[in-house]
Formats: structure tokens, C-alpha cells, sequence
């Protein structure tokens, strides 16, 4: 109820503004599938590290058609997080603005509707970030493939429930090759096609977000 409040808020707001169009309604074909990695799992103090995204059109994940963004290195970034992600401060010295990175992202995804795992997390980091530089959250329309994995196991008597609703188990279960794990572009990747065998295997049951 909250978000549909602050979304409707923020469409008022920003209806003729630069990018007043993000909040039109979708008429297309494509999603777009996105993961960040992070500093941590704690969504108030985490800072993306990578924001990978790649689009799907039809039964198509377009590899061709994807971003891949390292941000310059966070203060918050401890060993810990490195071990997950692998991105050491010095693999970050490169790497572009959190500015930029947001400006890129908000271009490439437009007002397509957003595929995630666990995607909550994922917009909790972005918007955080989002907010305070351009006066919004993200109002597209999202599908979290771990819920819909979850429920359509829920609702078949013929598959028998995973041993985990870990990220490689669930894809294992699908038949879903993990395509560079921890790296956001592989996560985004490998999560649009869970999604793809998802929508093959069962009948569609999309969750508007």
C-alpha cells in the first residue's frame, strides 16, 4: 500500500519532468533482468560494487543487449564483501561514478518491467541510491523469479520440492546453467533464464511489484 502511495506521489511529481516518462505505462515486448552486487545484505548501509542488467524479449535472453557497470570503489567496501563478489579495491579504481552508473542504468532499463532474484533486495539498494539524486524510486513493474519459482513448485504434484531455495539449487533444479555466480551481469543472466524455463514449464503467474 505504501509504495503503491509513494509511486503514485512520485508520478505526479515528476509527470513533465526529464523523466517523467519512466512512469508511462509499458506497451512493449521486453524485460529487463538486473542484479547489483554489494558491500553487504544489509540494505540500509550497502553500497553496490556492479549493477549488471540484460533485456529479454519473447523466449529471448539478448546478451547483446545488456549493461555491465563497476562502480568506483565504495567506502564501505571490507573484506567480507570481496570474498562474495571477488572485487577488490583495486579492481574498482576504474570503475565509473555511482552518478553515472544510476544515469546508465535509468536509460537502459526505461519503464520496461524488471526481473529479479530476491528482487526487493535489489531495488532497496538501487533506490536508496536512486532517491536522493533524482527524487523517485524505480516505478516498473517487477517479477521476483524466486517467489514465482517458489510458487509454482507449491502448486505442481509432479516435481518434488528442492533440497534448498539457494540460487544454484533452484537453477540446478530447472536445468539453468549458473553463468558467472556473484558477478551481477552472470546473476542477471542466469536469473532471466530460470525465468524463460519458468514461464516454458508452468503456466504464467507474474507478480506485479
Amino acid at each position: 500500500m505504501f509504495r503503491a502511495l509513494r509511486r503514485a506521489h512520485d508520478r505526479r511529481r515528476h509527470a513533465g519532468g526529464e523523466y517523467g516518462w519512466l512512469f508511462h505505462p509499458y506497451t512493449g515486448d521486453e524485460l529487463v533482468a538486473i542484479d547489483c552486487e554489494t558491500t553487504g545484505v544489509d540494505t540500509r548501509t550497502a553500497e553496490p560494487v556492479s549493477i549488471g542488467a540484460v533485456k529479454v524479449r519473447g523466449d529471448r535472453v539478448l546478451t547483446s543487449e545488456s549493461l555491465d557497470l563497476r562502480l568506483k570503489r565504495p567506502a564501505t567496501l571490507t573484506g567480507d564483501s570481496i570474498r562474495v563478489h571477488g572485487l577488490r579495491g583495486i579492481d574498482l579504481d576504474d570503475g565509473v561514478s555511482l552518478d553515472e552508473a544510476l544515469v546508465t542504468l535509468l536509460d537502459f532499463i526505461g519503464n520496461r518491467p524488471l526481473l529479479g532474484w530476491r528482487l526487493d533486495f535489489d531495488l532497496a539498494i538501487l533506490n536508496r541510491q536512486i532517491r536522493p539524486r533524482f527524487g523517485f524510486d524505480l516505478p516498473n513493474s517487477g517479477i521476483d523469479v524466486a517467489q514465482l519459482f517458489h510458487r509454482q513448485q507449491r502448486r505442481s504434484v509432479m516435481e518434488p520440492e528442492p533440497r534448498s531455495q539457494r540460487f544454484e539449487a533452484v537453477a540446478e533444479t530447472l536445468g539453468v546453467p549458473v553463468m558467472g555466480r556473484n558477478t551481477a551481469l552472470g546473476d542477471a543472466v542466469t536469473t532471466a533464464l530460470m525465468y524463460l524455463r519458468l514461464e516454458r514449464v508452468a503456466m504464467p503467474d507474474r507478480r506485479e511489484a
